[in-house]
């Protein structure tokens, strides 16, 4: 049964990104400024949700397993990992920066989530939670990015979000019966994947960070969250 409820979440949170691209194929909403409210208010919302996710489950449950140092530099890692994927995408001037990340972050997720009802932990359900509000803005903006940017019909794009989703319930599995017995190596990759979401949020996201072909900036925001955890840390101690 407990394999069963992690699947169908699994699946549930990834059927998000193509119910996303389904709302973002509306082509226009009347008036004008309110289809210009609805997508900053959906890029806002996929931001709180990714930070949330960081925040409350990510994070919390990667530190009792490293040491200050290694969850230091996995998050500082999974920062660098992802702004060296968003160079190279534009420097070839590939439009699928939005779809890297919403697949960077969710299969990272979906294994920590099949890991957490492994390890009887409450915080399951919130993750899967937080994985569907997340992937709902974050397929609205990867499907527009895709459609303006690529020769893909938009059906086709809803197609490959919809087949995206079911790496979700693969993910799921693999966290529960292998990365449950694997703590460190769990913590790690959540780690990375926290590093590479506040990357994200602040790169594409956030509205205080608009540059293009600048990638400095969000990195600061990496940093500025590695010192504050690690001041968390050793306040522990």
């Amino acid at each position: 049964m407990t394999l069963f409820t992690i699947i169908v979440l699994c699946l549930i949170a990834g059927l998000a990104m193509p119910a996303g691209a389904l709302l973002a194929r509306i082509e226009s909403i009347k008036p004008l400024w309110l289809e210009q409210e609805l997508r900053h208010s959906l890029l806002a919302f996929g931001g709180g949700a990714l930070l949330s996710a960081v925040a409350l489950v990510l994070v919390p449950d990667s530190l009792p397993h490293l040491s200050s140092g290694a969850a230091a530099l996995l998050l500082l890692s999974g920062g660098l990992a992802f702004m060296a994927l968003d160079w190279f995408l534009a420097k070839h001037q590939t439009p699928a920066g939005q779809l890297a990340a919403m697949l960077s972050d969710f299969i990272p997720e979906a294994m920590a989530l099949g890991a957490a009802f492994a390890l009887h932990r409450p915080s399951g359900f919130l993750l899967a939670g937080l994985i569907a509000l997340q992937n709902l803005p974050e397929g609205f903006n990867a499907f527009r990015e895709l459609a303006n940017g690529s020769r893909l019909k938009p059906g086709r794009i809803i197609l490959y979000f919809s087949l995206m989703a079911l790496l979700g319930p693969v993910a799921g599995v693999i966290g529960f019966y292998w990365l449950a017995q694997q703590a460190t190596l769990l913590a790690g990759i959540m780690l990375l994947a926290s590093g590479g979401i506040l990357y994200s949020v602040f790169q594409d996201i956030a509205p205080q960070v608009p540059l293009q072909k600048h990638w400095a900036p969000p990195m600061g925001a990496v940093l500025g969250f590695m010192f504050g955890m690690l001041g968390y840390m050793l306040s522990q101690h």
